[in-house]
């Protein structure tokens, strides 16, 4: 049986996982609204909507297509399926894929495992994509992370632990932030918490939902923390 207690902290490798963590998340809340996260968010976006493909395929729907725009937002065309499993799966999912990502993280083998399952997820979807912006940001990230691969692999620059990190806390934070952006700050109506609130009997409102859903999310980014501390132990 494997054993998750975290019986030793704080080591260097532990230090420099909290202390890049913390910085990964000041730099993303500090430049969310800047055009310089633009590429990574709408990474963030094309994962939501990967993850609404995924519960659609689980519950034996068919995925119609995936886009996402330049303005962030993005739509999964989907028939069929459970729709009150696929509706929570793109926040839901985005905070999980986050987490599994800040995991892997931590170590250079699972760091490069990542990244190349980033990679080829990139490469079909770029096959399937109905927009030109999903398109352009396939080729953009596929070259961006090789880029990082071949500098980790013959230089000195070795960073692909801290980009799939970055990438793993974005997707963390922005299950939180956007939840919060549509469904308080905004009220969009057509939000997926909206949505799920029409169809679910339980009698809560999509802002009530999009708060269930960014605890959640909030608790997934605390594991990933935890394990990734025990896992450094």
């Amino acid at each position: 049986m494997p054993n998750w207690e975290l019986k030793h902290c704080c080591k260097h490798e532990q230090v420099v996982f909290l202390a890049t963590l913390g910085v990964c998340a000041v730099v993303i809340l500090a430049l969310w609204r800047t055009v310089l996260l633009l590429p990574f968010k709408l990474v963030t976006v094309f994962i939501h909507e990967a993850s609404h493909a995924i519960a659609c395929k689980l519950t034996c729907g068919h995925v119609e297509g995936i886009q996402v725009h330049a303005d962030e937002g993005g739509t999964t065309q989907t028939r069929g399926g459970v729709y009150w499993f696929i509706l929570p799966a793109g926040y839901l999912g985005s905070a999980f894929w986050g987490m599994v990502l800040v995991l892997a993280s931590t170590k250079l083998l699972t760091a490069r495992i990542a990244a190349g399952c980033l990679v080829v997820t990139l490469i079909v979807v770029l096959f399937v994509a109905k927009n030109w912006t999903l398109r352009g940001l396939c080729i953009g990230f596929i070259a961006f992370l090789a880029i990082v691969w071949i500098l980790q692999e013959t230089t000195k620059i070795r960073i692909l632990r801290y980009i799939i990190l970055f990438i793993g806390v974005m997707n963390s934070l922005f299950s939180v932030y956007d939840i919060y952006d549509d469904l308080i700050s905004r009220r969009v109506n057509h939000s997926d918490a909206e949505k799920f609130a029409e169809v679910c009997p339980c009698p809560c409102t999509g802002v009530g939902w999009g708060v269930v859903w960014g605890l959640i999310s909030f608790l997934f980014l605390c594991g990933a923390t935890y394990l990734g501390l025990v896992i450094l132990s």
